[in-house]
């Protein structure tokens, strides 16, 4: 059995915002790095052979809180699983879309990735991560807009309708005849 953890990324000035974040390389703010922090304190008591992160800087600096941690290094960085590309939109604001773009913006092309190909990309990159390391539990830090359209792709049936918190684990099993969800969105951890 196959066990993954998909985490979304700590909060970041733009999440705060309401900016659309996509291929823009921004760090983590003070809270999410102590949402990360949190998060590891919560994984620390369970069995986790594996960490991954996707290449940008706000998943790659919560992966390695966790890691550290976890006491398991960084295995790498896998540019499969980075945000969709926000085209047109990206760094922008609902309000600032519509005084841009008009109130029929989200009609309009504005060279957002499709969520088709965003699909494959992450479906494949979780698949090859499955297959490098089969029987053991993974770790994978990334992004909330490629979280939900991977776990479309892998378990057809589950609902993602949901936004992914920052810093939630999403847990995806796989026994040999595909992908099941244990756990969506959980983020009890920041609760306390």
């Amino acid at each position: 059995m196959t066990r993954i953890g998909l985490i979304r990324h700590g909060s970041t000035l733009w999440n705060k915002e309401g900016r659309i974040q996509g291929h823009t390389d921004n760090p983590l703010d003070g809270d999410g790095l102590r949402q990360a922090a949190v998060l590891a304190e919560r994984l620390n008591g369970e069995s986790w052979d594996y960490i991954y992160s996707s290449d940008m800087l706000r998943a790659r600096q919560t992966a390695e809180i966790i890691a550290a941690r976890l006491g398991i290094p960084l295995a790498g960085l896998v540019p499969g699983i980075r945000e969709m590309n926000g085209g047109l939109i990206e760094g922008t604001t609902e309000s600032e879309r519509v005084e841009r773009f008009g109130s029929g913006w989200k009609s309009m092309d504005m060279k957002l990735e499709s969520q088709e190909l965003a699909q494959q990309r992450g479906v494949q990159a979780i698949e090859e991560l499955a297959a490098r390391h089969p029987g053991s539990n993974i770790l994978v830090v990334s992004h909330g807009a490629i979280l939900r359209s991977t776990l479309k792709g892998l378990v057809p049936s589950l609902d993602v309708s949901e936004l992914l918190k920052n810093t939630s684990i999403t847990c995806i099993v796989n026994t040999g005849s595909g992908w099941t969800c244990e756990l969506y969105n959980g983020a009890e951890h920041l609760d306390g």
